[in-house]
């Protein structure tokens, strides 16, 4: 279990490293609208080739980053449900969504996008919008993007299986790490003033 758990967290290090970096392209996005819509307001001008790539940028970050998202437990939950059941459920839940819904349609995703990037790139296929980009690269991101979903959810599992083994030790319990992360972070500040309120009243007793 241990070669397996070394494997997982070198498919977590490849997912951060990837999550992270295309994070970047968020950025990148604003700047290439904020500068298209400049210079169509200023100067009149304006292409298609700009506003494909705004497309681009983003489906990068969305296909890209989504192994990240998994392997950071922010995807979306119903947290209504979990956060009734005890931990133990939770992660017996996590391990039969992963193998049962999770790897198999990523896996048929993977199927399904391989065609459909390799005819656009052994075609060259080309937007149909006037000055428009290539099209392969987008579609490529697809696969790609799935094919890292796969990899993330492989690691998760190994995960899940190691914790239920005793071979890792489980993620916190608390009430607050079932919230969503925003108002996770609400509570937690909450929960310090009122750490902060108790101390102050146990010095001034």
């Amino acid at each position: 279990m241990k070669g397996l758990i070394q494997f997982s967290r070198g498919i977590d290090r490849m997912t951060t490293w990837i999550g992270q970096g295309v994070s970047w392209l968020i950025l990148a996005a604003v700047l290439v609208s904020a500068t298209n819509a400049v210079v169509r307001k200023a100067f009149d001008l304006s292409s298609n080739a700009w506003l494909e790539l705004q497309w681009y940028l983003f489906g990068a970050v969305f296909m890209l980053a989504a192994a990240w998202t998994l392997q950071k437990n922010e995807h979306v939950r119903i947290d209504v449900i979990s956060s009734r059941l005890k931990q133990r459920t939770r992660i017996w839940i996590d391990l039969i969504c992963h193998i049962g819904f999770l790897m198999p349609f990523a896996t048929l995703m993977v199927w399904l996008s391989w065609p459909f990037f390799w005819r656009s790139w052994s075609s060259g296929e080309q937007s149909m919008n006037a000055g428009g980009l290539i099209l392969w690269p987008a579609k490529f991101l697809v696969l790609l993007g799935f094919i890292i979903l796969i990899m993330q959810g492989i690691s998760e599992i190994i995960k899940t299986v190691a914790i239920l083994h005793g071979d890792l030790p489980p993620p916190g319990d608390s009430d607050e790490d079932h919230l969503p992360p925003e108002l996770r972070e609400h509570a937690h500040f909450v929960h310090q003033i009122d750490e902060g309120q108790t101390s102050g009243g146990r010095a001034d007793a």
